[in-house]
């Protein structure tokens, strides 16, 4: 009698979901009494840790249910136990995958730096002495003589390291690194609450994280190889309104400021702009816009009025099991996975972000701005928002703005095919070129030689 073979381990294999394929990884092990489980991760969707529920072994079938993404995969494991082929079936779909074992391979990344670098890095300690603790970061000094003008980097959505670790890019990285070769210091911190930063991501908002960014602002401000009267901020995304808020709080500190697919309308205009152009990329039909943009306005009036979180959580967890038909016989997993979402929408990050309104902050912005967006931009609309801010801007006097938008690039500043999230780790450039030299280029004409 032949021996069956084990399906422990790791398994990869990649989904041809859309117009883009999706990597998925599925980790199995058995318990003390025999019982798969394991996770799933889409590195390509930057989703790791994904709850399998059930995975059964009869045969050679193997099934793998989570009901936390309504997917599973039943697949035919081969005689030599080295790939499963099968199929998996989510949102009505069924698509052939295929697993082999082990991770995926690594993702080539021909724009990440290695040392040794031509400029000076130290690992520092920056005090935020109004949530007293301390975020960690890496400083780069350029090589010449001091002292430098210098820019502090703040990241977008989320809670990310110091590179802006995602999709297997380090942005922050590469860009840190190009404009240290170009004479500037930078800062770039860990978000609070992640690597070796103090503090907690999960009571925060973004006005907290303005005065993160201040903080590295002021510790800059105490080293001698600094010019103090050149200090700006730069963020990303949600990183780039923070960084506005950071300049308006303090115009006397904050020498200029780079909004990299910033925001320039409240974030409710933000969310349903962003579902309604990935849907259309994605091929979905008018209707079903329609109707996802319902549920989308009554989840958010929810988040408006109730201020009990409990009670607000309940009504929204009626209002996604109704949209998406979950009996009230689901099975736990489904059900605790529906709770953490409606969970979500009440985080204090949530609903200050939902009803923030950039303008006003804007338009106390004194110093340079430099306002650059990708042309395809799905996350964070270029048409919606480079006006807004540019709007905003002038009318609070400020004339030294400048406004670029990117042809054929994402929201990451990566030259794209069509903006979609999941080719994000699947393009291998990091941070354009162009993108990186427009950076630059006004960096040497608006700071390098400005008179302050």
């Amino acid at each position: 009698m032949k021996r069956q073979q084990s399906v422990e381990g790791i398994w990869s294999g990649v989904l041809q979901a859309g117009v883009q394929p999706l990597r998925l990884v599925f980790r199995l092990q058995r318990n003390a009494d025999g019982q798969l489980h394991g996770t799933i991760d889409s590195p390509d969707q930057a989703a790791t840790g994904i709850p399998i529920s059930t995975a059964t072994m009869d045969g050679n079938t193997i099934r793998i249910r989570s009901d936390a993404i309504q997917g599973e995969f039943v697949g035919t494991l081969s005689e030599d136990g080295k790939q499963i082929t099968g199929v998996w079936k989510q949102g009505g779909q069924e698509l052939p995958l295929t697993l082999t074992r082990g991770e995926p391979p690594v993702p080539k990344r021909p724009q990440e730096p290695k040392p040794p670098f031509p400029y000076r890095t130290e690992e520092v300690r920056v005090p935020q002495p109004k949530g007293k603790f301390e975020l960690a970061g890496t400083l780069t000094l350029p090589d010449g003589k001091p002292p430098f003008p210098a820019i502090v980097f703040f990241t977008g959505s989320g809670a990310q390291n110091r590179d802006q670790e995602i999709f297997g890019h380090k942005p922050f990285l590469v860009l840190a690194d190009y404009l240290t070769r170009a004479g500037y210091a930078t800062l770039r911190m860990d978000d609070r609450g992640v690597g070796g930063s103090g503090g907690d991501m999960r009571t925060a908002t973004t006005l907290d994280f303005a005065d993160d960014a201040l903080a590295g602002v002021r510790y800059l401000h105490k080293r001698k190889e600094i010019d103090r009267k050149r200090i700006g901020l730069l963020g990303h995304s949600e990183g780039a309104l923070v960084c506005a808020i950071a300049a308006s709080k303090a115009p006397r500190e904050v020498a200029f400021l780079i909004m990299l697919a910033g925001t320039g309308v409240p974030g409710e205009q933000i969310l349903y702009r962003q579902a309604e152009l990935v849907s259309r990329k994605l091929g979905v039909d008018q209707a079903m816009i329609a109707r996802n943009r319902v549920v989308q306005k009554r989840v958010f009036e929810i988040v408006h009025k109730e201020r009990d979180d409990a009670k607000a959580q309940e009504a929204i967890y009626e209002v996604l099991t109704q949209s998406l038909g979950v009996s009230p016989n689901a099975s736990e997993n489904q059900q605790n996975a529906l709770r953490a979402q409606a969970a979500n929408y009440t985080s204090p990050w949530f609903r200050t972000f939902l009803k923030l309104d950039p303008a006003p902050y804007l338009r106390r912005v004194r110093c340079p701005v430099l306002a650059l967006a990708g042309e395809r931009d799905l996350q964070v609309d270029p048409e919606q928002n480079l006006p807004a801010i540019e709007r905003a801007l002038r009318r609070g006097g400020n004339k030294r703005i400048a406004m670029r938008r990117l042809p054929g690039l994402n929201h990451m500043f990566q030259k794209a095919n069509t903006g979609l999230f999941s080719e994000y780790a699947q393009i291998e450039e990091t941070f354009n070129p162009d993108a990186l030299e427009a950076i630059r280029k006004w960096l040497d004409e608006t700071i390098r030689g400005a008179k302050y």
